[in-house]
């Protein structure tokens, strides 16, 4: 626990690096890593120095809300509210994923049905503005309008030093029912019964997410919390969690490993590294089956060029990355399910249903209404010559087509008109004009298209 001494000691530094940098210069964060998954050219200077923002400050744990500075990680911020019987509302499915990240950044996870997306636990938060000031916004003061446009402005507007977030009551296990269906349309129907009645089948459904593995084979994992002590799976083992799902019709975790399931094995993606197979797998260090050290081997090869060689004595003609998450209303999750499998042909994808609770200007999805989060992570085979983005395009057309939204935190190809228009840019820039006069902020149409 940092303490509020420690906070202000490390806002302090914050401070003293900002005016520390020359008058005119853009501003950046001095931070290494990311989550994020699309280029970013190198920045000239120094940046903000954030290396004392990483942790919880204080928990209330009979008011269940927690005061975190902006860099702390899912990770760190989880293991300090579970130690008081709490966590956070909504929890990234990775464990470095910051808070301020989540926030700025649209996070998601299995309880975004119930519970929304991070943001809407946020109470209020410390943010450092373009113009150098540090204002506290909430939903209903002075700063209202920038708290509003903050979620999905991925810096544009300012970074998130401190944020009072509600918690909720944390169970001791989380009981797991994997329920295949016929395909996205009965699975979607499913969807909306939960979210009208909180149950399936007679039974409490406190959290919910989906993979498909085929477009007949669906399954929605349904989540219940529960205070019980029955014995529990351990996937960060030699078991791989996304493969018990076809396995096993039940299963029982702890909280804490039901919260990082998917962070063991980036999902299914470790795969492309080995580290799923047996072998590679008991020689692979346990502390090292993580989504970071992934990530960055994945940064390593960009640069050592190792998968680049294998395709060429495959023969592979060429390849395009698609790293995205979408959302499509749940009515429309067949259709582009549909047009994926045809077009596309990426499988297993992940599926998260959400709903918001109220209107967030730079991602305006429909307060109340049922949206479903499909994420597809990897690379497809393309004609040699291709232009790059190709791919990556036509995904974005038919989910503006079906009425849906694209987050940012991968590369996006929109036009200028199309981009302003969908994520509600001249209302974000009518927020700079007030807290970024200089424009020492990096827009968020450069940040997302340009990746300046």
């Amino acid at each position: 626990m940092q303490g509020w001494g420690q906070h202000t000691r490390a806002v302090a530094a914050l401070r003293a690096s900002w005016d520390a940098l020359p008058s005119g210069q853009p501003v950046r964060l001095a931070k290494r890593t990311s989550n994020l998954f699309r280029p970013r050219a190198r920045a000239a200077g120094a940046g903000l120095d954030v290396s004392g923002l990483d942790g919880v400050i204080a928990i209330d744990p009979v008011g269940h809300t927690a005061d975190v500075q902006g860099m702390c990680t899912y990770e760190r911020l989880v293991d300090e509210t579970l130690a008081h019987g709490l966590m956070p509302t909504v929890v990234p499915q990775l464990r470095t994923i910051t808070l301020g990240g989540a926030v700025t950044g649209l996070g998601i996870e299995s309880t975004s049905l119930r519970l929304g997306l991070p943001h809407e636990a946020v109470l209020e938060m410390d943010v450092l503005t373009g113009s150098g000031d540090l204002v506290m916004a909430t939903p209903d003061n002075e700063h209202a309008e920038l708290f509003a446009a903050f979620p999905n402005s991925y810096g544009s507007l300012g970074y998130a030093v401190r944020l009072r977030i509600s918690l909720q009551p944390a169970p001791r296990q989380v009981r797991l029912r994997h329920v295949r269906f016929a395909g996205a349309a009965d699975a979607a129907k499913a969807v909306a019964e939960i979210a009208d009645a909180g149950r399936w089948d007679g039974t409490t459904v406190d959290a919910v997410d989906g993979t498909a593995f085929s477009p007949d084979e669906v399954y929605l994992t349904l989540a219940q919390f529960v205070d019980t002590a029955l014995p529990t799976s351990d996937y960060a083992g030699q078991d791989v969690y996304y493969r018990s799902i076809r396995a096993r019709q039940e299963d029982v975790l702890t909280v804490h490993d039901y919260l990082w399931r998917w962070d063991t094995d980036w999902f299914w993606c470790s795969g492309a590294f080995g580290a799923q197979h047996p072998v590679v797998r008991r020689v692979w260090p346990r502390r090292w089956r993580r989504s970071d050290v992934y990530h960055r081997l994945v940064s390593l090869d960009s640069v050592v060029g190792v998968s680049r060689v294998l395709d060429r004595i495959k023969h592979v003609p060429g390849r395009e990355r698609v790293i995205q998450d979408i959302e499509v209303p749940l009515e429309r999750l067949d259709d582009f399910l549909a047009w994926f499998d045809r077009e596309i042909g990426m499988r297993p994808v992940w599926l998260c249903p959400l709903r918001t609770t109220r209107a967030w200007p730079t991602y305006p999805l429909t307060p109340g209404e049922v949206y479903v989060n499909v994420g597809f992570w990897g690379t497809v085979v393309v004609p040699e010559g291709t232009e790059p983005g190709t791919v990556n395009r036509r995904i974005e057309a038919e989910v503006h087509r079906l009425g849906g939204h694209k987050s940012l935190y991968s590369e996006a190809f929109y036009d200028r008109a199309t981009f302003d228009r969908l994520y509600g840019t001249a209302g974000l820039d009518r927020v700079r004009e007030q807290y970024d006069p200089q424009s020492r902020l990096t827009t968020l149409h450069d940040k997302a298209v340009r990746n300046s």
